[in-house]
Formats: structure tokens, sequence, C-alpha cells
């Protein structure tokens, strides 16, 4: 055996020279692999500059240094990129989406918490996203719960002083407080909306009403917190 079955770390032969050579890459392969932080899993053009340790997960599509190494894990290291294999059961952290995953032996599942012998698992997911508040009585966000997403609550805060209203509430249609009522509209003022745990069937969007006068202007930054659960692997 040439290699380590786990990570692939170089071995050392017998009455090898210049073994330094060897063991640096090994070292430079592990600095990479331990406490994983992937900077992106969908970037299919290796950066332009690249700092040694940095590490990506080689996407469907990627070009160049990267070409041919889809599913691979990139590492930059002494001015080139070196490759590793990831394994079912890997973790990583996801830089530019802020979520910790799982490889599942074909891909990195966002958000992954448990993952069976046959694929079928559960992931915890936040979604975060700014709101700009228009002139009105509500204002109604993007969808930001997927269908089938088993939610536990929304937390919040607002960026940018809310104009008009006195107060003000977050929930969903047909139930405009679910998350919190009477909130500040002062920058800072904040949303821990947690809730008994709720099953949305269809994508669902949330809704921010007014109290008071109306909203004439403002910023809120939402934080979406749900669970999904995903099948076993097909047969």
């Amino acid at each position: 055996m040439t290699n380590t079955p786990q990570l692939n770390l170089p071995l050392l032969s017998p009455s090898q020279a210049q073994k330094h050579v060897t063991v640096n890459e090994a070292l430079s392969r592990l600095d990479g692999m331990v406490q994983l932080r992937l900077i992106s899993v969908t970037q299919s053009t290796p950066p332009v500059l690249a700092e040694d340790g940095d590490c990506y997960g080689v996407p469907i599509g990627a070009t160049d240094a990267w070409s041919g190494q889809v599913g691979e894990i990139a590492i930059y290291v002494n001015n080139g990129w070196d490759f590793i294999s990831p394994q079912q059961g890997f973790r990583a952290v996801i830089l530019d989406q802020g979520v910790l995953a799982m490889h599942d032996g074909d891909s990195w599942r966002d958000g992954a918490v448990t993952l069976t012998q046959n694929g079928a698992g559960m992931a915890l997911r936040s979604v975060e996203i700014d709101v700009p508040i228009t002139a009105g009585p509500t204002v109604t966000t993007p969808v930001i719960f997927p269908e089938r997403s088993i939610v536990f609550g929304v937390t919040g805060l607002v960026t940018q002083a809310l104009g008009g209203a006195t107060t003000w509430r977050l929930g969903v249609a047909g139930d405009a407080q679910r998350y919190g009522s009477g909130l500040g509209v002062a920058q800072n003022s904040f949303v821990s909306g947690p809730s008994t745990p709720t099953v949305y069937w269809t994508p669902t969007e949330l809704l921010i009403s007014a109290d008071g006068p109306d909203f004439t202007g403002g910023t809120v930054r939402l934080a979406a917190h749900y669970a999904m659960l995903s099948l076993p692997n097909w047969v």
C-alpha cells in the first residue's frame, strides 16, 4: 500500500530518498482535510488568486485545472491543485452557503445531520434573506420555506429602521403573528420566533404586517429555520 485508505495520504517507502517531499505532501493534504472548509461546491472555475490550504468541492462543468476532477476535493498547495476523493460520511462546512454538509458518496448534502446506509436522511437548514420594506400595510417575502419542510421558527433583525409603523408582526398567510407580534421598529430590534413545529406542504412565504400607520421603508433580515427529510436511494 502506497497511500492511506481514508485520506489518500502518501506513505514513505523503505530506503526512500527525499522523505521530506512525501511527508510534506501528506501533511498538506491532512491540513486541508481536517476541519474541512469548502469555500464553494458550485464554483466551476478555479480562482485566479488562491491561498495554500484553500479547498473547493469540484462541481459538474468544472474547467481549467479542475477539468476531469468532478466530485473531488481540490486543495491548493504549493501553487497548484491537489485532489482528494471524498467518501460517504465526510463532513465539511460550505462557506459560501454557510451550512454544514455531509457527503453521501456521490455529492455534498447541505445541512445533513443523519444518513442511512441506503441514503435516507434528515437535513437541518437556516436560510437568511434581507427584505426591503416597501410602503404599505404588509410586505410578502419571496418563498423562504420549500414544500414539505418541517418548520421550527424564524429569527430576524431590523437592519434599517422601519418607518411609519409603531410595531410589526411576522407570520404567514392565515396567521399573521405566528412568529412574533408587537415587534420593535428601531435598528437592531429583533424577532426570535420559535413555534410548534409545523409542516408546510407547499412553498411558503413570510408575511410582514405593520401595526398602526403603514410602513414607509426600512429593511429586515430574516432567518428561517427548518428540517427536510430525504428518501432512500432509488433501486
